[in-house]
């Protein structure tokens, strides 16, 4: 199906389905309305009459053309029916862990899904050494074939269990040496406890490392104080220069989250650009009545920000400054990326999360809900509860009826089952909001991507 919109003044067409973008001019977008009107067809002789008249002879040449692009499969191309053993050929395995260093944290961050690191519980707990290990084992055996496996350190704060951290690490590193299987190490850290012995220990020995830090001073301090509920931002941001300078070129995200307080967190991205180049940031999800939650009526707002952010990032470019935004990053290529693209999380399937205690659920969004819980890596066997599996397994192939109709389904996946279970209390629900803006993210990144391709034409 084919997409047509306009951002900063531009019109343009995206088809989902041969992933082929164009930007138009005033003659081709309407010239194409017509064609979309008559569903995806040449529009009968008393339209192109009316077009012709309104537009000129132009009209018709751009008929001709889109009868081409049509023709070669760029635009109306129809939809490639997908199926589970398209994307898993060899069925699914769980290759991804959120591993759980700890139910604790040094910050009480007014919007943590983790309930300032304890995930509701009221118990803070550290994993232990033996418990991680039954984890990682677990890890090795379920994915079977799997060559490339992802285990994410995370709590709570995972460097408040550091020697945990040290231990696991080479522990990982010794039994990917023994099984030729490939274990990729992240950490996410808020980075207030880093210094340059754990620098340089994440530098060697992790592939990716995620920071968390909300942006402007004021934004950072009002939603993620300490335990004495004073400011970190001036902690955080002297931590995580320090990283990105000893870093270099390997994979880092500085990753924030926007709440309704700052709805202009563009100017949030333009001041984590001052510390480094690879950000992301998150809308949050939060319960109705928050008061941080977004709403309904922040949608505009929110729609404005991205725009903004994308030229702004279009500008930057320009002056040789430029930096990644995780959300304005696509790939329009074709053959097998198509289909990874489709492909989600893998929640509950192909990723799990283990707590301290050794407990797995299908994310660490569940983590803490009883219902979820699909088994525990103390057990002898191992066997994951395949009922709780099974609420998961169909959403592997994002065929939900509000999916199966929007175009930008080849990216997004189906969203994520967390938020739709939080917001709806169904995992196949659909979170409109975060449907919203998606769809405006990813228009934000294919103009991005037609403004960059005509520059180099140029």
């Amino acid at each position: 199906m084919i997409h047509l919109f306009q951002i900063q003044g531009d019109d343009l067409v995206y088809d989902s389905e041969s992933q082929s973008l164009h930007l138009l001019d005033e003659t081709a977008r309407q010239v194409l309305e017509a064609y979309r009107d008559a569903g995806g067809c040449t529009p009968g002789p008393d339209d192109m009459a009316r077009l012709t008249a309104k537009l000129g002879p132009d009209a018709a040449e751009c008929a001709a053309e889109i009868d081409l692009l049509i023709a070669s499969g760029d635009l109306f191309a129809p939809a490639e029916p997908v199926t589970l053993e398209q994307l898993y050929p060899d069925g699914t395995r769980i290759k991804s862990m959120c591993l759980h260093l700890c139910h604790d944290c040094n910050l009480r961050c007014r919007y943590c899904f983790a309930g300032t690191g304890d995930f509701g519980t009221g118990r803070r707990t550290m994993l232990d050494e033996e418990t991680g290990r039954k984890a990682i084992e677990f890890l090795l055996e379920t994915s079977g074939g799997r060559h490339n496996l992802d285990i994410d350190f995370f709590g709570g704060e995972p460097l408040l269990n550091w020697p945990v951290v040290e231990s696991l690490t080479d522990y990982c590193e010794k039994r990917s040496r023994e099984t030729g299987k490939a274990i990729r190490l992240t950490i996410t850290t808020n980075a207030t406890r880093l210094d340059d012995a754990k620098i340089a220990f994440i530098n060697e020995h992790f592939k990716n490392c995620v920071l968390s830090i909300d942006g402007r001073p004021e934004v950072h301090n009002r939603m993620r104080p300490d335990a004495g509920g004073h400011g970190t931002y001036d902690r955080v941001a002297r931590h995580i220069r320090s990283f990105v300078d000893a870093r270099g070129d390997r994979e880092y995200y500085l990753r924030a989250t926007f709440t309704r307080h700052n709805l202009d967190f563009d100017q949030d991205v333009l001041h984590l650009a001052g510390l480094g180049s690879q950000l992301s940031v998150e809308p949050v999800v939060a319960p109705d009545g928050s008061g941080y939650e977004i709403r309904a009526e922040d949608l505009p707002a929110i729609e404005q920000a991205y725009e903004r952010l994308a030229q702004a990032m279009l500008d930057a470019e320009e002056r040789g400054e430029g930096f990644n935004f995780f959300h304005f990053m696509v790939d329009l290529s074709q053959g097998p990326c198509f289909y990874k693209r489709l492909k989600g999380c893998g929640v509950g399937t192909e990723y799990c999360a283990v707590t301290p205690e050794g407990d797995i659920y299908p994310c660490h969004q569940f983590v803490g809900i009883e219902s979820f819980k699909m088994g525990n890596v103390h057990d002898d066997p191992i066997r994951l509860d395949s009922s709780v599996q099974a609420q998961f397994s169909h959403l592997l192939v994002p065929d939900k009826p509000n999916c199966v109709s929007c175009w930008a389904r080849t990216f997004c996946s189906g969203g994520c089952a967390a938020n739709a279970w939080f917001s709806t209390g169904h995992v196949d629900g659909v979170y409109e909001i975060g449907c919203r803006m998606e769809r405006k993210r990813l228009e934000c990144a294919l103009w991005l991507e037609a403004r960059r391709k005509l520059r180099t034409t140029e």
